[in-house]
């Protein structure tokens, strides 16, 4: 027979591990803070909305006045958008 005290515990088939250590300190990652007032909330989505609408509209508006001064159609192509450095010139950004 051994003798002596057990080194290890001995752990049961089925038992269930709980973790003490937390961790401290802020989590990582962004925060969805609840505002306080909701009517603010919907003041701020028609806002962002009527943008939307009104950029989309001034970008129709200057689509439309082009294609009549040209004279083939004018198709208009979005590509990436890029930022530009200080001091570099961004191609197409001068007009005649």
């Amino acid at each position: 027979m051994a003798q002596g005290t057990k080194k290890f515990k001995t752990e049961r088939p089925g038992a269930k591990k709980q973790h003490i250590n937390k961790a401290k300190g802020p989590r990582k990652g962004a925060r969805a803070i609840a505002p306080k007032k909701a009517q603010v909330v919907e003041q701020q989505k028609l806002k962002k909305t009527l943008e939307v609408a009104i950029r989309k509209n001034i970008e129709k508006e200057v689509t439309q006045k082009a294609s009549l001064c040209l004279h083939k159609p004018l198709s208009v192509v979005k590509g990436a958008e890029r930022k530009a450095k200080p001091g570099e010139s961004v191609p197409g950004d001068k007009c005649k």
